[in-house]
């Protein structure tokens, strides 16, 4: 299956967001492309996780220690759609 990642809800807050962050999540959106999300899910310094509560359904990454990417997967006939919610910095 093809797997296309979708930025269109996320334009703006890249613009406002610091380029290597920027750069991690075009790296993890071109593996995805390339690879497949599943095998991308795989490589364990994204901590890709499922979300739980309000957010049950979505998915996030980890960029960096203190930026994460939430995004949400849809089937589209052969074409996986990966689409990207959101990227905000990370509260502990």
């Amino acid at each position: 299956m093809i797997s296309k990642v979708v930025f269109d809800k996320i334009q703006k807050q890249l613009k406002k967001m610091p380029i290597y962050v920027v750069d991690k999540l075009i790296a993890w959106a071109m593996s995805v492309e390339m690879k497949g999300l599943r095998e991308v899910r795989k490589i364990p310094g994204y901590h890709d996780e499922p979300l739980k509560g309000q957010r049950q359904g979505q998915r996030s990454i980890r960029l960096t220690k203190g930026y994460r990417a939430i995004y949400t997967e849809e089937e589209n006939g052969t074409v996986n759609l990966v689409i990207l919610e959101e990227v905000n910095k990370h509260e502990y």
